[in-house]
């Protein structure tokens, strides 16, 4: 393929050479992320990933590496993980409903080699993980997939339209009920020849037209004005019309081989390829979700975990906390209580499916009466009832206690902490 040419060279006598990995050209992806996660995403990519040309808008946080998915993969602040294939500003909405339509189509039109080449690197990076790590379960060709995965997905989908098209001839009748006939009379009429055979250049390269032909599916996602003209079916349906008939692609909406994820909205417009089926939020090490694994995993990451502490979770619920930190710093010792005993079971469950059982020691206590001498542990982490889930009216009296407890526990770092200020 297109990018596998592009990390190789030419040898004197016609044979091709794996480039080194520092040489290969960097592929640009993004990163959805909670709402004020975005800080601790940028910080990862750039530590873990060793991540350039890293910049954000709410939400998402860009940036580009030349890594493998493997490494990809273990980012813990993201939620997903895509391949960018096209950032830019958001649609004019000035005009009628048809020149907003046009606008849509040149999303696809107006430089279609960027979408062979996205795909192009999109095929080399799982051929590369199949190969070097046997992933072959990820690979977008395979058509047998985890009954679990297609449910999470399922629900992962509720907040996005996807389109529905199953033939182009439901897709026309749909289309010439708009008000703007003309424009979509345009779009659904076959073209005499399709954009591969208007490029001699793509015929020449026969990798890059093979593998261009995928079964596909669009994910979109609008808001703001442009909500309000059209619904995420509507322009789902506009894109995924103008894929098939610029490079022959088929729409399946059960199981492609690609998705495409599009967001539209007032401030930008952001099209690209998710990497891998499941959200990485989604742990493979937790059983039972507690609190979001991303958001414990970057409390985790501002308690500057040093190996042989002592760290506590007076509150651990499922123990989300305790995994995460358990997995990134190991060599520390993990306490977690709850005054729940259903809590405790399914905190118990998470770190034995996690083989951390040797790891973390739970036990039954309240937080005002837990069983530690003073200044005996060096990093408390907890997720403290606010009364968004769990009701706190009653209880709010005894917070002070609380506190007053976690100062006994860690009395010596938090007079330190003073004492430099």
């Amino acid at each position: 393929t297109l990018a596998v040419s592009r990390n190789m060279v030419a040898m004197a006598d016609g044979r091709k050479q794996e480039m080194p990995k520092e040489a290969r050209c960097c592929s640009r992806y993004f990163c959805t992320a909670g709402r004020g996660m975005e800080p601790f995403l940028i910080e990862e990519v750039q530590a873990r990933l060793g991540a350039t040309q890293v910049e954000y808008i709410s939400g998402k946080v860009f940036f580009s590496t030349n890594l493998e998915l493997s490494m990809l993969k273990k980012l813990k602040s993201a939620e997903r993980l895509f391949l960018l294939l096209k950032k830019c500003p958001p649609l004019s909405f000035r005009g009628n409903k048809g020149r907003i339509i046009q606008d849509v189509q040149k999303l696809v039109n107006e430089n279609p080699r960027c979408w062979l080449d996205t795909t192009a690197v999109w095929r080399s990076l799982y051929d590369q993980s199949a190969k070097q790590l046997n992933l072959c379960q990820e690979y977008p060709d395979s058509k047998k997939q985890k009954l679990e995965e297609e449910k999470h997905v399922e629900n992962e989908k509720q907040k996005m339209q996807i389109i529905e098209t199953d033939t182009i001839k439901n897709q026309i009748e749909d289309q010439q009920k708009c008000d703007t006939h003309d424009v979509c009379k345009d779009i659904l009429l076959p073209q005499s020849r399709l954009f591969l055979e208007n490029t001699p250049e793509l015929i020449q390269d026969k990798t890059v037209v093979c593998n261009s032909y995928f079964s596909f599916r669009v994910s979109c996602r609008c808001s703001g004005i442009l909500a309000k003209l059209f619904t995420a079916q509507e322009l789902g349906k506009i894109i995924g019309i103008a894929l098939m008939k610029n490079f022959g692609w088929k729409a399946d909406l059960r199981n492609p081989d690609l998705e495409i994820f599009v967001h539209l909205n007032d401030v930008y417009s952001v099209i690209g390829i998710p990497l891998f089926r499941l959200p990485l939020a989604s742990r493979a090490y937790i059983k039972t979700a507690g609190l979001r694994s991303t958001i414990a995993w970057a409390m985790t990451s501002l308690a500057e975990i040093k190996a042989g502490a002592f760290v506590l979770d007076p509150m651990c619920g499922l123990g989300t906390i305790l995994l995460e930190a358990a997995i990134e710093w190991p060599n520390v010792y993990y306490f977690g209580s709850d005054i729940s005993d259903s809590q405790l079971q399914g905190a118990y469950s998470n770190i034995r499916d996690a083989s951390l059982i040797d790891k973390i020691e739970l036990f039954k206590s309240s937080v005002t009466g837990l069983p530690f001498l003073s200044e005996s542990i060096d990093v408390i982490l907890t997720d403290i009832p606010f009364g968004k889930k769990f009701k706190i009216t009653e209880d709010m009296k005894f917070l002070p206690r609380v506190f007053q407890e976690f100062e006994r526990y860690m009395n010596q770092i938090i007079w330190n902490s003073r004492k430099l200020e």
